[in-house]
């Protein structure tokens, strides 16, 4: 069996074994949610209450996920930023976070040759590394320059966030601590910093906090005119 061969068999059979792992996992650890089409995690971003100067969800990210800096700011992980948009008809300066936006019609996964960059059932956009060949064309399609490349060997990671050299990685929403019942990182610095600028939760569920919220209120998606219908939206912002 020639090299060549020998390696697509393996990787295909790391591939599945992490899938039927991740899978198992979430139907048995303790008040996890299973990835299932009636549940549609997102996030609603106020932008009127975020805080011009704060960074705690950023910050929380960093830790949450073990990205170390390497003094290079070019192409130091990033998962999550803090962006400035002024409204051109009005001057009115709005800051907000910007991460994936868990796309349902996600242009990263749409441009994967290998099904590294996918769509979970629960509306989670994630990447397979075992499948990442590291080719950047999703960082290429994505509207919202949301995704980055590891270009650094990294070391002391965090185990709910695998991270490997010359693969693509994004915001997972931290689906480390969804399947577990818990909450993104983000949205608990947010509220721990007293913004409360952050609502995570099911969007297909009529009672959550979340659903009521982007029924009662005018709730707006990043580049409407693109149709990607992000999975996290905004109040107080001028798409």
């Amino acid at each position: 069996m020639n090299s060549v061969f020998s390696r697509r068999v393996f990787l295909h059979a790391a591939a599945c074994t992490f899938i039927l792992v991740q899978g198992k996992a979430l139907g048995t650890a303790g008040k996890a949610f299973a990835a299932t089409p009636k549940t549609r995690w997102g996030l609603i971003v106020d932008a009127r209450r975020c805080a011009n100067e704060c960074a705690a969800c950023v910050d929380a990210c960093v830790r949450e996920n073990a990205l170390h800096s390497h003094d290079r700011p070019a192409t130091d992980a990033r998962w999550i930023r803090k962006v400035r948009v002024t409204d051109k008809t009005t001057g009115f300066v709005s800051r907000f976070p910007v991460m994936c936006q868990h796309c349902a019609s996600a242009e990263c996964v749409r441009v994967c040759p290998t099904g590294a960059s996918y769509r979970r059932e629960d509306g989670l956009v994630l990447v397979n590394r075992h499948l990442c060949i590291g080719c950047r064309y999703c960082m290429l399609a994505c509207p919202y320059k949301a995704r980055g490349f590891v270009h650094e060997k990294t070391s002391k990671q965090a185990p709910g966030s695998p991270r490997g050299m010359g693969t693509v990685e994004a915001c997972t929403l931290c689906v480390h601590r969804i399947d577990a019942g818990g909450r993104p990182a983000c949205v608990e610095a947010c509220a721990k910093a007293g913004h409360g600028a952050m609502l995570f939760g099911n969007f297909n569920d009529p009672t959550d906090p979340l659903a009521k919220r982007a029924v009662a209120f005018a709730v707006t998606a990043l580049r409407p005119e693109l149709h990607t219908d992000p999975g996290v939206r905004y109040q107080g912002v001028t798409p």
